[in-house]
């Protein structure tokens, strides 16, 4: 569980006792929460784990069941608690969220209101940013939610450091005790724009404000109403691309001097010229790229776009499936040599939507 003691930093105890939160990893993409309790068992298809067996156990244990297999037990961080968590809304991922503790400037003691509390996966993270003397109030307009969120705030351990309130920020704004007092402000609202003038009244002088839209139209409404009251006004989209590291084998060729000299990626192998030396017949064979039903569907949809001036959701539905299957298909047979030219134009279209809003309150003289 989480120390949530004011003369500590937030951390982990140093070992697993009966009744905390425990991250159970299985495998790659694949883990759960489980509070141990000492009578109860763990069954999967590795087996039976009895929660006996893990109590006393440093976080990050490898555990047996009663067939050899093993899971780790890993501790409830902030990052695996948003990956494992009930999704009662729509969340934020850890690519948003470190990016939003950043540029909100939030550090140990900040206070912090939040409107939108959801699945709670950004407050955990922010619990974590302003402990151990800093607050997070956050709201949310729905009762079930809220209830739900205090209990997984109090399963993690920042409950401590996190007030849930039922209030809909939208129509009546932030409570006026927190007037003046705010260092930080973020708002994830259907309609973020009716609440900027009342987390203007709560920021401090140089307190910042963020507001995280799905759609362009939110995002232009928002920067209207922000013009009024804040300065420095940012827009961003946060895109995290992963990267699988394969080993492999690359074509080769003698050099002038004898020495190895790796070729070129290309689609083709063309024939060496006059005066240059033969291939190694020992090296792998050349993988030859041929054309795909995919690439000119993709084509022709990027024409129609850029020629009739068409934005629709549906469309760019339709391309991000479209693209996806395109990536499959250059990573399997052509890794190098195709597909980047599409995933230039595919980007230029905004098809990921999500935009965060960043700005300052404008200093009163």
């Amino acid at each position: 569980m989480l120390c949530s003691d004011g003369t500590k930093k937030l951390s982990f105890g140093g070992s697993i006792k009966d009744g905390d939160l425990v991250i159970v990893y299985e495998k790659r993409d694949v883990m759960k929460a489980v509070k141990v309790c000492e009578t109860s068992v763990l069954q999967n298809r590795f087996g039976v784990f009895k929660h006996s067996d893990w109590i006393g156990k440093p976080f990050g244990s490898k555990v047996l069941s009663n067939k050899g297999g093993f899971v780790y037990l890993l501790a409830p961080t902030p990052e695996l608690w948003t990956l494992v968590l009930s999704h009662r809304t729509q969340i934020l991922y850890i690519a948003d969220i470190s990016f939003l503790i950043t540029y909100l400037e939030i550090v140990p003691g900040s206070l912090v209101l939040e409107s939108g509390t959801g699945s709670g996966s950004l407050t955990t993270s922010l619990a974590r940013a302003v402990a151990p003397t800093g607050h997070v109030y956050t709201f949310d307009f729905h009762q079930q939610r809220a209830a739900s969120a205090r209990e997984d705030f109090q399963s993690t351990g920042v409950d401590s450091l996190v007030t849930v309130g039922v209030r809909d920020i939208q129509g009546e704004g932030f409570p006026d005790e927190y007037s003046g007092l705010a260092d930080s402000v973020f708002l994830d609202l259907p309609q973020p724009w009716l609440a900027i003038p009342s987390a203007g009244k709560m920021l401090k002088q140089d307190g910042t404000l963020c507001s995280f839209s799905p759609c362009i139209e939110q995002v232009q409404r928002t920067c209207e109403a922000l013009k009024s009251n804040f300065r420095d006004i940012r827009t961003f989209e946060v895109l995290l691309r992963t990267f699988e590291v394969h080993e492999g084998k690359i074509d080769s060729c003698q050099g002038e001097e004898g020495l190895s000299v790796r070729s070129p990626p290309c689609k083709r192998r063309h024939r060496s010229s006059e005066g240059s030396t033969k291939q190694d017949s020992s090296s792998s064979p050349t993988i030859k790229v041929r054309s795909h039903w995919l690439f000119d569907i993709f084509k022709t949809a990027m024409s129609l776009m850029k020629n009739l001036h068409v934005d629709s959701l549906y469309i760019q539905m339709f391309l991000a499936l479209v693209f996806d299957r395109l990536e499959k298909f250059r990573r399997k047979f052509c890794p190098v040599a195709c597909g980047q030219q599409f995933l230039f134009s595919f980007r230029m279209l905004g098809s990921k939507c999500r935009k965060t809003f960043l700005c300052r309150r404008e200093k009163v003289c």
